[in-house]
């Protein structure tokens, strides 16, 4: 699992987005999130850089990843 720090993050509405741009990289990507830490966790074999760039394009700077 793959942990992202991510600013911006503050609904529903943005995790979706998250979720999908997440899931063009890796369709098969299981995400969950927690709006208040503004937290993304992510199952994936893909290549974590390769998912940061997919969060980041969709307008969510990421802060760090774990």
């Amino acid at each position: 699992m793959i942990q992202f720090q991510v600013e911006g993050m503050s609904c529903n509405h943005c995790v979706g987005a998250i979720t999908r741009a997440v899931q063009t990289v890796d369709p098969a990507a299981r995400v969950s999130a927690d709006v208040p830490a503004q937290a993304v966790r992510v199952e994936s074999s893909a290549d974590p850089e390769a998912l940061r760039d997919a969060i980041e394009e969709a307008g969510y700077p990421v802060k760090s990843v774990a």
